[in-house]
């Protein structure tokens, strides 16, 4: 084929591809049609490259380089591949997703692990990269909007090997679109071990102003070549290097509102500050003691509650966070010029600690799942990062709590948002002195003349 006809063929695939669009249908559907989808490959026909890009992704690699965490080496990575922290106490190394041993009481079994969630089927896991890595990238999950869920489930092959099912069905392949809420929250929503745990939030028309709008996640988080848009949360340390904030000129700007007032509020007070006064989830763990379930597994007790029913605590946060074994949560000041109010869900969970080097532990749920042995789960993960004399750390293990701020994102209302007298007045939420002002200072924020003439307006509108 010449060069010119080459050029011929690239353009009319464009033209079909452009047409195929407006119309509302996804190229390639008669292709599909013809033969079927076959994973990723089909998808490279005309997307080529895609499936090597995506394995360069945090979705795909569960962790990135982090330069903003007191602690960190910047020249590895972490993440969820490798992260002990109180919310999960394990990651994708010691709780890879495995058969886990009989309960005592049904002698039955279940598949559980961390990468669950991940869009490889477990034979490619976690970072992997290579052909075989590229074949397995279960591009339906994000892509289709009629993707049955129900085959995304692990079951063993004929090797005896753990394999994460995928839907790879024509069907689910012909309603190729841009990500839906349930494409996105099927994992996210149900992350840290069950719905409305980790992060405590639904993305409805009900809890949420954008998905009042229609909007749908990819709306904000716009993806660049696979690699996802995130927000600065201290405990979200994974990221592709892309971030997303409410002050983007593609989203509100820095001057939101048509108050100049409110606009000035903006330089020191996080949007979500107002935006989204209650929050939800887990707001403690213990993994030192298990419950038991009605189908006789444990799993750590937890404590939690439902979306909006959790108030926010307020920091400082200039973006960067103060990690210890104890503690992981903002940094920031009034005085820094870098920082803003920004609200907060605290979240408490026990562990066990080193008691020689005061490190927290990591643990292996297998066992813990299976007859609530938690000391057998820290013995567990020890030997699997090669800890030395595993057996005499697990055994002096030290139970501790870890406090963890998690970044609060979601939930956003307009009708119901803070105003003036929410802060400033006597009661308000904000604490002011915590928050590092003097006496004479909160005198005259919480003052009546500082918003008497504008909620008097305003109540005369509301009537």
């Amino acid at each position: 084929m010449t060069k010119k006809s080459i050029t011929a063929a690239v353009l009319g695939l464009a033209l079909a591809a452009t047409t195929a669009l407006a119309a509302g249908v996804h190229p390639g559907k008669e292709s599909i049609e013809k033969s079927g989808y076959k994973g990723s490959e089909t998808c490279e026909e005309c997307h080529p490259g895609s499936a090597k890009g995506f394995l360069d992704t945090v979705h795909w690699k569960h962790a990135s380089k982090v330069t903003n965490v007191d602690g960190l080496n910047p020249k590895q990575e972490y993440g969820m591949k490798n992260r002990i922290y109180v919310m999960c106490n394990g990651n994708d190394i010691v709780n890879n997703l495995k058969e886990i041993p009989k309960s005592p009481v049904t002698g039955k079994s279940k598949f559980s692990g961390c990468n669950t969630c991940h869009p490889g089927n477990h034979l490619s896991d976690v970072g992997s990269t290579g052909a075989a890595a590229e074949a397995a990238v279960d591009c339906l999950v994000c892509h289709s909007t009629d993707y049955d869920f129900r085959q995304r489930k692990p079951f063993k092959n004929e090797k005896g090997e753990v394999v994460m099912g995928q839907d790879r069905s024509t069907k689910a392949a012909l309603a190729i679109g841009k990500p839906t809420v349930k494409n996105c929250m099927v994992c996210h929503e149900a992350a840290g071990g069950g719905v409305i745990v980790k992060r405590g939030f639904t993305f409805t028309k009900d809890t949420d102003a954008h998905a009042a709008k229609g909007m749908v996640c990819v709306d904000c988080h716009k993806a660049k070549n696979h690699k996802m848009p995130t927000g600065h949360d201290p405990n979200n340390w994974a990221n592709d290097g892309l971030f997303v904030s409410c002050s983007d000129t593609s989203c509100h700007g820095v001057k939101p509102h048509k108050d100049a007032d409110l606009n000035r509020h903006c330089a020191k007070i996080a949007c979500q500050t107002c935006h989204i006064p209650r929050t939800g989830g887990a707001f403690a763990k213990d993994f030192t003691v298990w419950e038991q379930t009605p189908d006789k597994f444990y799993e750590p007790t937890t404590l939690k509650k439902e979306a909006n029913e959790t108030t926010p605590v307020y920091a400082w946060y200039n973006g960067t966070v103060k990690n210890t074994p104890h503690f992981i949560g903002p940094k920031g000041s009034k005085k820094d010029g870098k920082s803003k109010i920004t609200p907060f869900k605290i979240f408490q969970g026990k562990a066990y600690y080193n008691k020689q080097t005061g490190e927290l532990l990591s643990m292996d749920f297998a066992q813990p799942m299976s007859d609530g042995n938690t000391r057998a789960g820290v013995l567990s993960a020890a030997k699997t990062l090669g800890l030395k004399n595993p057996e005499k750390i697990a055994k002096e293990a030290v139970p501790g709590w870890q406090t963890i701020y998690f970044g609060s994102n979601h939930l956003v209302t307009k009708s119901k948002a803070l105003y003036c007298a929410n802060c400033h007045a006597p009661n308000g939420v904000l604490n002011f002195k915590d928050l590092g002002y003097g006496d004479k200072e909160i005198l005259k924020l919480t003052s009546p003349e500082l918003f008497m003439e504008k909620l008097a307006q305003k109540q005369k509108e509301d009537w």
